[in-house]
């Protein structure tokens, strides 16, 4: 057919078809976009809610239909995936270290905390602890993590975000209240001495304790905990320390990605969308604290009040706190092998 009229040939194809009993579409259309959300470990639940919810909003404003993917897994190990080419069109991560490497390697933008409402994270958590029902260890604060005796879960602070805010809210709990940098890594050493498994990621530490029944406290954070409860009811209790690390979960569009594909459009009005009423409400359903003062007034009895400092505040910001704790010969290794 090599000399055949294109005109022809569409007819004879069609013929072809129509003889194999297909069908042809009068107006065949191509699909609709599709995003990936590449997330943190115990997001699952939330993007799975927001993810439908977002492809109806879209549809009503642009006409277009949309699809979202989502995939999960530690935080850093995740940003370590997009960075290594897994084709991220965004990344909702549970720490803006994992972004900020993201942006030195050029897939996103140097300013991606400006380009969204409140540093570009939309939600935020802390870090509470999970005890088996009656809190048989009688664990209360953050110093309890380390006494004799105390199993503690925690997932690995070089992989896992929940991990790094688990170290960091320890370390800080000190400061803030007075002590040393001595007195912190002193506190942080004797609580990873009871660590007996370092899970991954912050969903494998939740399986440990609740299914593997292992530890005497999970270090998890407090959103997670709402799924703990609806899965496995009043077999366990929640305990605030008297302080705890603010814990937010920072979005940002993975530019070379988007562009690439032309998907910049639909990724902005996806993280837009997580700022809207409808996505601070589902927020709010999954236990994390959000931006929109209406919806968490309405939602108040979900929240105990707890003092919280931030890693800027304590730290000198995510970049100083990698550097010294969990780059590699960092504190975090130090205090490990130590172990």
């Amino acid at each position: 057919m090599r000399n055949t009229p294109p005109n022809t040939l569409r007819r004879s194809i069609l013929a072809l078809v129509l003889a194999a009993g297909g069908a042809v579409p009068l107006h065949a259309s191509a699909a609709g976009p599709e995003l990936l959300n590449v997330s943190y470990d115990v997001a699952r639940e939330l993007y799975k809610e927001i993810n439908p919810a977002f492809i109806a909003s879209y549809k009503q404003q642009s006409g277009q239909t949309v699809e979202v993917k989502q995939s999960h897994g530690g935080s850093s190990k995740q940003a370590r995936a997009v960075a290594d080419g897994l084709a991220a069109s965004v990344v909702t991560m549970n720490q803006a270290n994992d972004i900020d490497m993201l942006a030195d390697r050029g897939l996103v933008a140097k300013d991606w905390a400006k380009k969204f409402p409140n540093n570009a994270a939309p939600y935020y958590s802390t870090m509470v602890f999970l005890v088996r029902k009656g809190n048989p260890k009688q664990v209360r604060d953050w110093q309890d993590l380390a006494r004799p005796g105390v199993a503690v879960i925690i997932p690995n602070p070089k992989t896992a975000g929940n991990g790094r805010y688990t170290y960091l809210g320890a370390w800080g709990s000190v400061i803030k209240k007075g002590g040393n940098e001595a007195a912190a890594r002193d506190l942080v050493s004797k609580i990873f001495k009871n660590v007996p498994i370092l899970d991954g990621g912050g969903r494998a530490a939740t399986t440990t304790f609740t299914q593997r029944q292992i530890g005497d406290v999970l270090v998890t954070f407090e959103n997670e905990v709402s799924m703990v409860r609806k899965e496995f009811g009043n077999d366990f209790e929640v305990v605030y320390p008297t302080s705890s690390i603010l814990a937010e979960s920072p979005v940002a569009v993975v530019d070379k990605v988007v562009d690439r594909q032309k998907l910049r459009q639909p990724a902005t009005a996806y993280l837009n969308f997580l700022y809207s009423p409808v996505g601070q409400e589902i927020g709010a359903k999954h236990f994390m604290r959000v931006r929109s003062e209406a919806v968490m007034k309405k939602y108040a009895a979900n929240y105990k009040p707890i003092s919280l400092f931030t890693v800027d505040e304590v730290f000198g910001g995510w970049r100083a706190a990698q550097k010294r704790h969990f780059d590699d010969g960092g504190e975090f290794d130090k205090i490990y092998t130590a172990k």
